[in-house]
């Protein structure tokens, strides 16, 4: 049986108005009596998550599939699922029929002549290729789609939340994602320490020597790059922490001074949780040099509203993770291309792949060597130190050195 593929069901948060829920619903989903009901429910939990647009994105993709393999594929209300109906859901997940996969991200509407519609290359399921592969022109095909152990985890949470809350909503009786006793023939189960992704010494020692050299070229340019890689590494900052958005405006009023004159940097995290963290002598340097090419006193008034991250044309902040994105990766370019004509390439080949977040990894990674794991825990902003403790890789050097001179054949 060919499926159509479904059409999207959930704008952004900025169009997004639970009250008008009967309007947003799609045509092909008004055929069915029971879906308005569903939606309604779908759209209340969704909302409940717009204090971020991170998490409110990563939930609306779950329910979206979750409400269109129901409606679209076994033609049932959510009210109606069982675990064995939710197990067929997670392997329809895993290998979806073809017109439902497209080869690229492209926005759920658009605006159409003042009206917002759906947009016709929009799919449920995305293929994908590495991030090195795609720079190197490999496109994704559809064929080759595979669902990720971190997405399943996803559905599997996400799903579970979902359920949950429809319970208290009285809407359904049970969970069916709490009843599948045996998950692992989903997913792998973890028994080994994750190899955390972050750069070197010697290559972040190539990225921030270049982005200096860039900064003294063209500073007009180049002295805000340098001062992102320099809060994203110094401070750990996630992207969502530098970038404006509704829940959040980085200023230059963050950065604080407490009555012993230590310096904090005041951002909101995950789960709209504050917290401050302690700036180094080294990253209160780096603010000086920034606002001073920005033609600002040295150092921020209290209370200072001036964005922390403006844009380059223009007024005002920065608030496309984007853009923030492809300066960050323009400097691992430059020293990629640097590294390499040093004589460097099989050490700089992961400045392809590596992305913003390593930034964050790889200052966390080199402070725990040398600081109480409960400073970095508190600086970094996570919720146990048992986070902060995936960072600490003695006993993985240790072991690694121990088979490091291992004979295939002893007796060779």
């Amino acid at each position: 049986m060919t499926l159509i593929s479904p059409i999207p069901l959930f704008d952004s948060l900025a169009f997004l108005d639970p009250k008008q829920a009967q309007k947003m619903l799609s045509t092909q989903a008004k055929a069915l009596s029971f879906a308005t009901h569903d939606y309604h429910h779908a759209l209340q939990f969704l909302y409940s998550y717009r204090g971020s647009d991170a998490t409110f994105n990563a939930y609306r993709r779950e329910i979206e599939r979750l409400l269109q393999w129901s409606w679209f594929v076994v033609k049932k209300s959510i009210k109606e699922i069982r675990r064995e109906d939710f197990e067929a859901f997670v392997s329809f997940c895993q290998k979806p029929p073809n017109s439902w996969i497209g080869t690229k991200t492209v926005a759920r509407f658009i605006d159409y002549q003042g009206v917002r519609k759906p947009h016709d290359e929009w799919r449920p399921f995305v293929a994908s290729v590495s991030k090195l592969a795609k720079r190197e022109g490999t496109k994704p095909e559809i064929k080759k789609y595979s669902l990720s152990q971190k997405a399943l985890q996803a559905i599997f949470a996400i799903c579970g939340s979902f359920f949950n809350y429809l319970i208290q909503e009285d809407y359904v009786n049970f969970n069916p994602v709490a009843q599948i006793r045996q998950k692992s023939k989903f997913i792998r189960q973890q028994n080994t320490k994750m190899i955390i992704r972050r750069l070197s010494e010697l290559q972040w020692s190539y990225v921030i020597e270049t982005v200096e050299i860039l900064a003294q070229r063209a500073p007009e340019q180049h002295e805000r790059s340098l001062f992102i890689m320099r809060a994203l590494y110094g401070m750990y900052l996630r992207i969502s922490e530098l970038a404006a958005s509704s829940r959040w405006q980085p200023q230059m009023g963050h950065f604080q001074k407490d009555a012993d004159g230590n310096w904090w940097f005041m951002t909101v995290g995950k789960g709209n949780k504050e917290r401050l963290i302690s700036v180094s002598d080294e990253m209160l340097k780096a603010l000086k040099r920034y606002r001073q090419s920005l033609g600002l006193s040295v150092l921020p008034s209290r209370g200072e509203n001036t964005p922390l991250i403006c844009k380059s044309m223009g007024r005002g902040p920065i608030s496309s993770t984007r853009q923030i994105r492809s300066i960050v990766q323009n400097c691992f370019d430059a020293a990629f291309e640097r590294m390499v004509n040093d004589g460097l390439q099989e050490e700089a080949i992961e400045l392809k792949t590596a992305t913003v977040h390593w930034l964050r990894h790889t200052g966390i990674s080199e402070d725990v060597k040398h600081r109480p794991r409960e400073h970095v825990r508190d600086d970094a902003g996570h919720s146990s130190s048992a986070i902060t403790d995936k960072y600490i890789d003695v006993e993985m050097r240790a072991r690694h050195a121990s088979a490091k001179k291992k004979k295939l054949d002893p007796l060779a």
